[in-house]
């Protein structure tokens, strides 16, 4: 499998902090006195901002996204900075490519505000050549244009371009954006894996597969 570029995801992919953010849903939830079961907090924390924010509204949740977003950021800093970890041979893979020689690219739907001490605390920030967010790129990674940033910013081609991604959607998008997929399992979407099979050029159960 030949590529000159490697992006990757941050939540679920290659740290383990989807579980930070089913207990923030719960916490956001129940201060409002609105129960969440942990089916429900675990799948709220597969989406974005946005998506969970509406997911809110729908339960009563009056205050609107911009609100619902600083409170998100607020409870999870303290968490990225100094809690949540790599998930397991991240930092090998990652060590191996910049060996390699291989540029590397950060795309993640999280803020700057977050990413940044998340890397930092699991010396890994200086891993990456470029960071790239959605709101950078203007879309959600329901749309190709994060990987299509991160390509560019990278200098690569997009064809020569391998995208790490737990969650369909952003499997998609990379295949939208003429990149090769690897998904990468993580259990909170989990009830996605069958379909992100189908969808990737690859599933890894983690990245020793990749080593």
């Amino acid at each position: 499998m030949f590529f000159s570029a490697a992006i990757f995801d941050l939540d679920g992919t290659i740290i383990d902090s989807n579980t930070v953010w089913a207990k923030i849903d719960k916490i956001i939830l129940n201060k409002r006195g609105i129960h969440c079961s942990d089916d429900f907090a675990a799948k709220l924390s597969s989406m974005t901002y946005e998506e969970a924010a509406d997911e809110m509204h729908k339960l009563g949740v009056k205050e609107n996204t911009e609100e619902l977003i600083k409170e998100f950021n607020s409870i999870a800093v303290q968490e990225y900075a100094n809690n949540i970890m790599l998930k397991e041979y991240v930092y090998d893979y990652l060590t191996l490519l910049k060996s390699r020689k291989v540029k590397t690219a950060l795309a993640t739907a999280s803020p700057r505000s977050l990413y940044e001490p998340a890397l930092r605390h699991n010396n890994v920030y200086d891993r990456f050549d470029v960071f790239c967010t959605t709101d950078e790129a203007g879309k959600s990674k329901d749309f190709p244009d994060i990987y299509l940033l991160a390509a560019s910013k990278l200098g690569a081609d997009p064809s020569e371009c391998i995208v790490f991604e737990d969650v369909l959607k952003g499997v998609m998008s990379a295949k939208k954006a003429g990149m090769t997929a690897i998904g990468v399992y993580d259990k909170y979407s989990a009830y996605d894996t069958e379909r992100i099979k189908k969808a990737a050029d690859k599933f890894i159960m983690d990245f020793s597969e990749m080593m």
